[in-house]
């Protein structure tokens, strides 16, 4: 690893985004807006330290590792870019990567290629070329602009740390990208090819685009003696566990069954047959991983859980938190998206003799 660093300005009004939600905490593909970019930093192990730039602290709830340093920003958004360029002097940092929170959807390759264009040059943005008719108007008389010369910046921008901060320090404009700096002050910069899908999200209409599809799951398994009883991922203090082929998790059987449904992918038991010794005794959430790996690899996310968890005892109330924590963690998913409602049959049947829990599960997930 070369000693880079990784800006995200999330510092912005979003005065565009008409929301009583600042635009970069808004839930998008089941993540905060600014989240996107600071997973994809935090996979692609490139840098030392990555900078989050936020208006307010508290509204970041997660807590992060030591390499994620969250400081406040300015009124502007280069006010903010300067405060972080000052913030990572002290490390003596020779490239850093500045990125604003709305451009989710840039890819590590990306990345990869801006690092790799600093070998040989001061400063390297990825630009697109418009699809669209560009005019340009100076006072009252309109100019038709050629498309093959107009480019459409992006970030993440890369730069030499001491040449964007010398820059920086002498600017007094306000600007909006850092590549505006070298070309006010004529020095060069690489160009290189963008993304089509790096968009920048700016109004609601932005992030409406999507295809959704719903999926249900349903699973019951009978209780037995001197078993652990899992539920969710969480082993949970009772007399009985549930019988099964494993380890009886009802809600994590039927999330499966729901999100292979929402997928058109089957059933549990096409991937997980009960003929199977290998499967014997296996831990659901061991289950649940490849499926889950199966949706991100397929471009889909999730956008809501609703499950009921059907049963006379234990009572779904003491244990929900511990659940929908659990059900977050093993599924990289916000825990406002998981609802979880514990219903009984009013001593009805096996599960309200108590020798049965069931569960069902409705998913919506877009791609």
């Amino acid at each position: 690893m070369m000693n880079n660093y990784f800006i995200i300005l999330a510092s912005g009004q979003s005065k565009r985004f008409n929301s009583n939600k600042p635009k970069q905490y808004i839930t998008y593909r089941n993540k905060a807006l600014f989240e996107h970019s600071l997973d994809k930093a935090i996979e692609s192990k490139l840098f030392k330290k990555i900078i989050l730039v936020v208006n307010n602290k508290k509204q970041i709830k997660k807590k992060y590792s030591k390499d994620i340093a969250i400081i406040k920003g300015g009124k502007e958004r280069s006010d903010s870019s300067l405060i972080a360029l000052k913030y990572i002097k002290k490390f003596s940092p020779n490239n850093v990567l500045i990125h604003d929170a709305a451009r989710p959807n840039f890819t590590i390759g990306l990345l990869n290629k801006l690092i790799n264009s600093l070998k040989k040059n001061k400063a390297s943005v990825p630009v697109i070329f418009s699809k669209d008719s560009i005019k340009y108007k100076v006072k009252n008389q309109l100019f038709n602009l050629n498309r093959k010369n107009s480019y459409l910046t992006q970030t993440p921008q890369a730069f030499k740390f001491k040449d964007i901060y010398d820059l920086s320090i002498k600017q007094k404009n306000i600007i909006q990208d850092e590549a505006t700096l070298f070309i006010d002050n004529n020095l060069k910069i690489n160009f290189i090819k963008g993304e089509a899908l790096n968009n920048k999200i700016t109004f609601k209409e932005d992030i409406i685009n999507t295809k959704t599809y719903f999926g249900i799951g349903f699973d019951i398994h009978r209780l037995i003696k001197d078993k652990k009883l899992y539920l969710g991922g969480v082993k949970i203090p009772f007399h009985s566990g549930l019988k099964g082929h494993s380890d009886g998790d009802v809600i994590l059987h039927s999330i499966i069954d729901a999100l292979l449904g929402a997928m058109r992918k089957k059933d549990i038991g096409t991937f997980f047959p009960d003929n199977k010794n290998k499967f014997k005794d296996i831990r659901s959430p061991k289950m649940l991983k490849p499926i889950v790996d199966i949706l991100n690899r397929s471009n889909f996310y999730i956008n809501n859980l609703d499950i009921n968890l059907i049963c006379e005892q234990p009572k779904v109330s003491k244990y929900r938190n511990k659940i929908i924590s659990s059900l977050s963690n093993l599924l990289n998913l916000d825990k406002d998206l998981i609802n979880l409602k514990g219903k009984t049959v009013e001593k009805l049947g096996l599960i309200g003799k108590e020798k049965a829990i069931a569960c069902e599960v409705i998913c919506s997930i877009s791609q």
